[in-house]
């Protein structure tokens, strides 16, 4: 893989690059504390990262990990027919209990991540609305076991080295470690009508200040700094730096399902986690055992990458490799053109629509319903 100085795309520069990755290391860190550690001027910092923003190559958010809750995540492959892929699709990528989803097979598979906040949430959907929905042809859900990179503080190795570790301690850190944890928390947290406030709105801006969390919540500011260290410290939440890949020259992604010798699922996880092309890896239950998401330039090099870096690997024995024919969600967000979509207000303010603040979409576009039961 090349460096990390990805410059296909005019609009991202050299200092975009740094940010971003002072971003990674400091979600929260004030423009102030950026620019000191980055040399630069506040207002540039400040000017460049809403222009970013505004252009749809980064967003900063807030993240649930419904594991803190008890509850499990999935990712799911869906078989469907002809047509009616991209109405079901749209219609995932709605849910506020979905956060990825992909088109591969050149369009007859969707690939999703279910990550609901209930039980009976999560049960309606995989186990009632999909299994009902005519276009799907076959479901295979595999829960998600132990997570090697993307998220909690674990982001895509491809900005390493952008900044020197002298700039990076300058930065902090705004969470606790990156650990690997266990998916699902031995002792569940319960979420007060307080907490469901502060994680809407940092759904909405991860950055979100202590004022205007404070005042969305219905707290001092004091009482909002403290909670929000104790959701970040139980894992509740964590502050995603989402980075469009296309706008960094990465134009080819696929999804990579390896079945993995068991005694080596740990050291093949974590060697995926140090690779600049792994943007997301994690150990699931199935036939395949290991899934990740690669960023290549292009096919070539998604060529070389599974079989020279990939293909190597001590412990694996098969690897199938499915490029993405075009992503509608990454981490929550929903993409166009290759670009993040910032949320509306309407969505971000939406209430629970499920018991235990489970949240759903609205229905499918009428041509969806017509042929098939909505899957939201």
């Amino acid at each position: 893989m090349t460096g990390p100085f990805m410059t296909e795309s005019a609009a991202v520069r050299p200092d975009d690059v740094r940010i971003m990755r002072a971003l990674q290391v400091a979600p929260r860190a004030s423009f102030a504390s950026i620019a000191a550690a980055l040399g630069l001027t506040e207002s540039a910092v400040s000017r460049r990262y809403r222009r970013l923003r505004a252009d749809g190559v980064i967003r900063v958010a807030g993240v649930v990990d419904p594991g803190a809750l008890g509850q499990s995540k999935w990712l799911v492959r869906l078989r469907c027919r002809p047509g009616g892929v991209t109405a079901i699709a749209d219609a995932l990528a709605r849910r506020d209990d979905v956060s990825w989803v992909a088109l591969t097979a050149a369009g007859s598979e969707i690939t999703c991540a279910v990550r609901s906040r209930t039980r009976e949430q999560r049960e309606d959907l995989l186990g009632q609305r999909l299994p009902r929905t005519a276009s799907v042809i076959d479901i295979n859900a595999a829960a998600m076991l132990r997570q090697f990179v993307g998220g909690r503080g674990h982001y895509w190795a491809a900005l390493r080295g952008t900044l020197t570790p002298e700039q990076e301690s300058m930065l902090g850190n705004d969470g606790p470690p990156f650990t690997e944890a266990p998916v699902v928390a031995r002792e569940p947290l319960r979420l007060t009508a307080e907490d469901e406030k502060l994680l809407d709105l940092l759904a909405a801006d991860g950055r979100a200040g202590l004022v205007d969390l404070a005042a969305a919540a219905g707290l001092t500011p004091g009482r909002a700094s403290r909670r929000l260290d104790a959701l970040l410290q139980r894992r509740v939440v964590h502050i995603d730096v989402e980075i469009a890949a296309a706008a960094l020259g990465y134009q080819t992604q696929a999804n990579l399902w390896l079945h993995v010798h068991p005694s080596a699922v740990k050291s093949v996880g974590r060697a995926l986690a140090r690779e600049p092309g792994i943007a997301f890896a994690a150990a699931v239950s199935g036939p395949h055992n290991i899934h990740a998401v690669a960023h290549c330039r292009d096919l070539d090099e998604l060529f070389e990458f599974t079989t020279d870096r990939i293909g190597s690997l001590p412990g694996l024995q098969s690897m199938e490799v499915s490029p993405l024919h075009h992503q509608v969600k990454q981490a929550g967000t929903l993409l166009s053109g290759g670009r993040l979509v910032e949320p509306s207000r309407r969505a971000a303010k939406r209430s629970d629509a499920a018991a235990g603040g489970g949240r759903r979409g609205p229905g499918l576009p009428r041509r969806a319903r017509e042929s098939c039961p909505p899957v939201v």
